[in-house]
């Protein structure tokens, strides 16, 4: 491989099928991961994750000789750090795997380099690794280029919407900015938004925050309408017949490392001021402990009918439909939270985007429903969709995979 333009600093869900995009361009990519595994899986032209059409795209790059990964960075000419941003302490964003990427690549900075975040980062992240970068390397001050541009894709959609969503790009002065946006206009066709890094970095919180709290509406409203004897996916398709109504659907909660994760990064800083955000995040973790209740109680009521332990069928451990990433999957909260009240009844976990897990014994989904007197359906997975369930089976429908209008 000819010497790198850019190096990919994380080569997961993000990181890797955006290394890929770039490669396809006929640039050179030098990806990085820690995970040794990963980078002998991409050498070999192959991906450790599910996404549609990125296992060619990383095949035909890898085979081109566009796209390379090591555990170490090397010298290029623009580093983009797109790694995670997970909790510390209560709820509380820790940014340490973006400072220990930006500390791989410090050595390696030269005048005229652009340094890129993409990871999901608290308001002014952008500007501590600037500062972290100076204090080591002053003599790069008023000659490095620094900018933030998060991801603003769906899983499942990627390689698309990768290319064609629009996005924000902001630098900590002018000059980064329009080198940022320079950068990425040679393979998005989106529209690409310029202003600051403080305002890039708080419109990604702010667009999963809106979703969040959108959803906690939905939630809440299920568990009224459960309460009430309503049918809360008729009652939401006859609300949105209203030409300015537009009510979600409802689901066991939310998950994934970004709607219910990125409101944290926004109540951990303005705890006072963020009233809705935060209480949006309660409502939408208490629907999957409220979901489990709901499996408690239809396991009672089943033995106190049949006088025996029901086999209980757990449909679903992904976060959204159709796809591997178990990532604060309120799914998974809920089959742990249940197994942990186990008491003799027989589990039949399913999860058909994956072949096996460190946690769950994983069934197939035609055999667990067979075998299961109650079915339990949290993620409306395309598989259950095809579904004909027996006739005397308890079916608990928590992601309205049953219902029409869903």
């Amino acid at each position: 491989m000819n010497n790198p333009e850019v190096v990919m600093v994380g080569l997961g869900y993000i990181g890797l099928p955006t290394a890929a995009l770039i490669a396809q361009n006929k640039t050179y990519v030098h990806g990085v991961d820690v995970n040794p595994k990963v980078v002998e899986t991409i050498n070999a032209g192959k991906i450790h994750i599910v996404e549609p059409e990125l296992d060619k795209a990383v095949a035909d790059a890898v085979q081109e000789g566009y796209l390379r990964a090591d555990i170490k960075p090397v010298e290029a000419s623009t580093y983009l750090m797109v790694v995670p941003t997970p909790f510390k302490g209560k709820n509380e964003p820790d940014i340490s795997f973006v400072e220990a990427a930006t500390k791989a690549v410090l050595p390696l900075l030269k005048e005229g380099d652009l340094y890129i975040i993409e990871s999901t980062s608290p308001i002014g992240t952008t500007e501590k690794m600037m500062q972290l970068i100076f204090s080591e390397r002053p003599e790069l001050e008023g000659k490095l280029y620094i900018a933030y541009c998060p991801e603003r894709v769906l899983p499942g959609n990627v390689m698309y919407e990768l290319v064609h969503n629009d996005r924000v790009i902001g630098g900590v002065d002018e000059e980064s900015t329009e080198k940022a946006v320079n950068f990425y206009k040679q393979f998005i066709k989106g529209e690409l938004h310029k202003t600051n890094a403080r305002t890039a970095e708080m419109c990604k919180l702010v667009e999963n925050s809106s979703r969040d709290v959108q959803i906690a509406f939905a939630n809440e409203l299920s568990i009224i309408c459960d309460k009430a004897d309503i049918n809360v996916w008729e009652l939401i398709n006859l609300a949105n017949k209203h030409p300015r109504v537009n009510i979600l659907q409802p689901g066991c909660g939310v998950g994934g490392h970004c709607i219910a994760v990125d409101p944290y990064f926004i109540v951990a800083d303005y705890p006072m001021e963020s009233q809705i955000i935060g209480k949006a995040r309660e409502i939408n973790n208490y629907k999957s402990f409220w979901c489990a209740e709901k499996v408690q109680t239809a396991k009672l009521e089943f033995e106190l009918k049949n006088g025996r332990k029901p086999n209980i069928a757990l449909m679903g451990l992904a976060f959204k439909p159709n796809i591997d990433d178990l990532r604060e999957s309120p799914a998974k909260y809920i089959a742990q939270k249940v197994l942990q009240n186990a008491n003799n009844e027989e589990y039949f976990i399913v999860e058909p985007n994956i072949t096996e897990h460190k946690v769950f014994k994983l069934t197939d989904y035609k055999e667990a429903v067979e075998k299961a007197d109650i079915v339990v359906f949290l993620v409306a997975h395309n598989e259950f969709k095809e579904l004909k369930l027996a006739e005397g089976k308890v079916v608990l429908d928590l992601c309205g995979i049953m219902n029409n209008n869903s």
